[in-house]
C-alpha cells in the first residue's frame, strides 16, 4: 500500500513540475515578445527624427520618405495587431525603404557628415541589432515551448490546460539582400 502512495506522490509532483515548466515557458515567451515590441516603438520613435532630417538635404527625393512613413505606418499597424506573420511582413518592407534611404543620404556629403543624422544612424543600427537580439530570444523561447507541446507525455499536459504552440518570428527573406554577394576579380 506504501508503495502505490509513492507511485502517487511521484505522479503528482511530475504532473506539477510540466504544468509549471509550461508557465515558465509561456511567460519567457511573453516576455520576449515584450522586449520585441520595446524595440520596435524605439525604431518607429526613431524614424520620423532620421526622415526629417534627411528631407531637409534632400527635398526633392519626396517618394523615399513616402515610402519610409508608408512602411512605419503598416509596421506599427501590424505591430498593435497582434498578428506575427504580417508584422514580420510589415517589419520587411520597412527595413527595404530604410536602407532606400541610407542609400538617398550616400549622395548627400554635408548629410553623411551632419552630427544629427550620424547619431540618428548610429541609434538606428543599435535598435535594429537590439531587435536581432530580441527576436532570437523569443524565437529561442518559441522554439522550447513548442518542443514542450509536441513531445511526450508533456503534450497531454499541454492538450488539458491549452497550451498551444506559438509561431516564430521570423522576417522573410524576399529582397536582394537575401542573395549571396557575387565577388569578381
Amino acid at each position: 500500500m506504501i508503495y502505490l502512495w509513492i507511485i502517487l506522490a511521484v505522479l503528482i509532483i511530475w504532473f506539477i513540475a510540466l504544468y509549471n515548466g509550461f508557465i515558465r515557458l509561456r511567460t519567457r515567451t511573453g516576455e520576449a515578445w515584450a522586449d520585441i515590441e520595446v524595440q520596435l516603438k524605439r525604431r518607429y520613435d526613431l524614424i520620423p527624427n532620421l526622415v526629417s532630417t534627411v528631407s531637409g538635404y534632400a527635398k526633392h527625393e519626396k517618394s523615399v520618405f513616402e515610402k519610409v512613413t508608408e512602411a512605419r505606418a503598416k509596421s506599427i499597424s501590424a505591430d498593435s495587431s497582434g498578428n506575427i506573420k504580417d508584422l514580420a511582413q510589415a517589419e520587411n518592407m520597412l527595413t527595404g525603404a530604410l536602407k532606400s534611404l541610407f542609400a538617398v543620404s550616400e549622395a548627400y556629403p554635408d548629410l553623411k557628415a551632419n552630427v544629427n543624422f550620424l547619431e540618428l544612424q548610429r541609434e538606428l543600427s543599435d535598435t535594429e541589432n537590439k531587435i536581432q537580439a530580441a527576436r532570437r530570444f523569443y524565437n529561442g523561447n518559441v522554439r522550447d515551448l513548442n518542443i514542450k507541446v509536441e513531445t511526450f507525455p508533456s503534450n497531454m499536459v499541454a492538450r488539458m490546460f491549452n497550451f498551444a504552440k506559438k509561431e516564430f518570428f521570423d522576417i522573410p527573406d524576399a529582397g536582394p539582400e537575401s542573395q549571396p554577394v557575387a565577388v569578381k576579380f
